[in-house]
């Protein structure tokens, strides 16, 4: 009797586990292509893709004030950044955006460069390819703080403030910390993504991803 309750326990635990293993075997398989790519919501992964030729038609350069170099968002999505980094700066802040629109063929470059330099498991663990990226939205940003140095974004002064008050602008954490089950991808504290301030603030108050937000509220997967 006891032999049988711990073969069910195993068979319990090996079915929990396994929907995760399906999860990871489904990266860059059954791939969708967005049929709206100008939504704030679009969701954009490892299934789900843009087109190789879009570009958004409403881009604008982040003010040189809020950014380290020309960069450009799309224009909610600047004008929310421009907002958003000026009430940190009122508070002694310092966040800029240091990568914001990359187009199908910058960003097949920097994979291909990941994949040369490190192999291709490092590139898909840290970076998107060409049309699944966020960047190509318009709508995601990288940013660092006053450390300058966004790979270690979370050891600045800013990461807390950002974490706590982006959600007000619109912005979310895109890829937070041991939720790389879900998201298919690594931790990334300075990369955020502008779905507006309703969804934004939804996402916060429920402690989820984009994607279990689209589980919960719009039935995919």
């Amino acid at each position: 009797m006891k032999k049988a309750y711990y073969i069910v326990v195993g068979i319990i635990i090996l079915l929990f586990f396994t929907k995760d293993i399906n999860l990871n075997n489904t990266d860059y398989k059954n791939i969708k292509f967005s049929n709206n790519p100008l939504d704030y919501k679009v969701l954009v992964n490892k299934n789900n893709r843009l087109l190789q030729s879009f570009i958004p038609d409403d881009l604008v350069l982040i003010n040189k004030n809020y950014s380290n170099e020309n960069k450009y968002l799309r224009k909610e999505a600047a004008e929310s950044f421009e907002k958003l980094s000026q009430t940190a700066k009122n508070l002694g802040y310092r966040i800029v955006v240091v990568s914001a629109f990359r187009d199908y063929d910058y960003q097949k470059n920097l994979f291909n460069h990941y994949v040369s330099e490190k192999g291709l498991d490092y590139a898909l663990s840290c970076s998107a390819k060409p049309g699944h990226s966020e960047h190509q939205t318009g709508l995601a940003i990288d940013v660092e703080g006053s450390n300058m140095d966004y790979d270690n974004f979370d050891k600045s002064n800013e990461f807390e403030w950002m974490r706590e008050n982006a959600h007000k602008f619109g912005f979310i954490m895109r890829y937070p910390k041991n939720r790389e089950h879900i998201t298919r991808f690594k931790y990334e504290p300075w990369h955020y993504r502008y779905v507006g301030v309703e969804i934004a603030t939804l996402i916060k108050n429920e402690g989820i991803t984009f994607e279990e937000y689209y589980v919960k509220y719009k039935g995919l997967y």
